[in-house]
């Protein structure tokens, strides 16, 4: 059977297991795959098309060599992600909903055929996803709500580059495909805080082998920079989430507790916008009219053992393959 015909029926298949599947959120669900998978070209077909910009064209080119790089030099899956591209003619291919109690700060999980138990919701439809963020709201959760420019199938399916990630920087670009592709080398069940600072972790040392690699020393020292932004920043919200672990867990009236968790908050609102007014960068805009448990939540998925992971890799001195075979002995063990 022709290749294309067998890989199109795979995807049909699954797609299928989630149509059986009760409810309409499998269903938005498939058909928001079932769209990505339409409208997937090959990366070498838009680069010779007459249609695509030079912008484009330019960015392909560059997700093609760190393709390989991440093959050949990061270990990553030698597989067909991130070969093709797709406009899914949006800003947007999701949209993310995490889910905090007022005074707790043990995020709401959902539960998935395949990836497991997450502590996120994410619908291919904004105003769905608004639909349930507006109804988690009226049941008393503080609520992170947004758009996602990347998606990941976890290797499920050949995950395209989208028109929504190419808005960024080449960095960005390159930093976040190695992110995702990290997710198919270790995926954990059910722990989403230990699988998105792993691949964290591939991200930052992928992105500074890559830009070193190309003798790219502005750009090197930018995102070092950055990474040491973010570093200060998850410093911060750790803090903040010790405090208001402390204040949640104590014996006081719930009013009390609101009261004490505004004021640790406001705190914390004001030294995040410090440290970036200092570093001379725009502080995320959900700290002035948006900040809650969820957010901090959410911000600590990212970042909640990436120290741990820094220090794997240092104590394998950048090895990878060490490096992936300790992570995955720490998942065995968590």
């Amino acid at each position: 059977m022709n290749p294309i015909i067998v890989v199109y029926c795979q995807r049909l298949a699954v797609i299928a297991l989630l149509l059986t599947l009760s409810g309409c959120y499998y269903m938005q669900a498939a058909r928001g795959q079932m769209e990505i998978s339409r409208k997937q070209e090959p990366i070498a077909d838009v680069i010779a098309s007459a249609q695509a910009t030079p912008e484009l064209v330019a960015q392909l080119a560059v997700v093609t060599e760190a393709r390989q790089f991440s093959i050949d030099e990061l270990g990553l899956p030698d597989n067909d992600s991130y070969r093709s591209y797709a406009d899914l003619e949006r800003d947007y291919v999701v949209w993310n909903i995490v889910a905090v109690p007022e005074l707790s700060l043990q995020a709401k999980t959902w539960c998935y055929p395949i990836v497991g138990c997450v502590s996120y919701r994410g619908y291919f439809s904004q105003e769905k996803a608004q639909n349930k963020a507006d109804d988690l709201r009226r049941d008393g959760f503080d609520v992170a709500f947004g758009g996602v420019a990347a998606y990941s199938t976890l290797g499920r399916f050949d995950d395209p580059v989208l028109n929504t990630m190419t808005h960024w920087g080449e960095a960005d670009l390159v930093a976040v495909m190695f992110h995702e592709l990290a997710h198919q080398v270790l995926y954990i069940k059910d722990d989403t805080e230990f699988n998105e600072s792993f691949a964290t972790a591939v991200e930052e040392f992928g992105m500074q082998r890559w830009l070193a690699a190309r003798q790219e020393a502005d750009e090197l020292s930018a995102w070092r920079e950055s990474r040491e932004l973010r570093a200060e920043f998850s410093q911060l919200v750790a803090a903040a989430r010790d405090d208001l672990d402390v204040i949640y867990s104590g014996d006081v009236a719930a009013d009390e507790m609101r009261r004490e968790k505004q004021e640790r908050l406001r705190v914390f609102a004001d030294s995040a916008k410090t440290l970036f007014a200092n570093a001379n960068k725009n502080a995320p805009q959900w700290l002035e009219d948006q900040l809650n448990n969820a957010r901090l939540v959410s911000t600590t998925l990212y970042h909640g053992r990436l120290p741990e992971f820094r220090q794997l890799l240092k104590e394998c001195d950048g090895d990878l393959p060490c490096f992936y075979s300790a992570a995955s002995r720490l998942a065995d063990s968590t």
